[in-house]
């Protein structure tokens, strides 16, 4: 789908960086040095962002598509809110944002970042585990959460997520 690709393409190029960072943080000081691939990643993660093309430009893509070929938003709409009620109220911020056709590209990267979350939402909601789900739609759909990683809602099932995720790990 034409609409997807750039949204996908903002979405990973400006969440790459922090998502390194935050993993030679888990690492320390293995993390930073040259022999490990971390420290390149670390140095190459904002670069995707230039080599995909600047966000704002990418963002302004997304709106051409929708002009071009409305039906596109439709389908994807459609798409998310197969993910369940929750998910399709958590999406409502993308119908308010499209209406305003005079201001809708100064909100170009609100709408695109908007679509990104409801879409993993929605994805999460019908092929994730139930405790990942539900944690994922609390904590960016409904906003209990902070800006850094790992700031999930107090009810969080994180033991719950963490055993599944370890029992689907590589066997030795």
């Amino acid at each position: 789908m034409r609409l997807m690709t750039p949204i996908a393409k903002y979405w990973l190029c400006k969440r790459l960086p922090p998502l390194v960072a935050e993993a030679m943080e888990c690492l320390g000081g293995n993390g930073y040095v040259e022999e490990a691939p971390l420290a390149r990643l670390y140095r190459e993660a904002p670069l995707n962002g230039i080599w995909e093309g600047s966000g704002n430009v990418i963002c302004l893509d997304v709106l051409r598509s929708i002009q071009k070929e409305p039906a596109s938003l439709d389908v994807l709409l459609e798409e998310v809110n197969s993910g369940g009620e929750r998910v399709s109220q958590g999406a409502a911020p993308i119908y308010r944002l499209l209406k305003d056709t005079i201001g809708v590209e100064l909100q170009a990267r609100r709408i695109v970042e908007s679509i990104a979350i409801a879409l993993q939402a929605s994805l999460m909601a019908r092929h994730a585990a139930h405790e990942a789900a539900d944690a994922f739609c609390a904590s960016r759909l409904a906003g209990d959460w902070g800006r850094a990683f790992g700031t999930l809602p107090s009810t969080a099932p994180c033991e719950a997520i963490l055993r599944r995720t370890l029992s689907l790990g590589p066997r030795p």
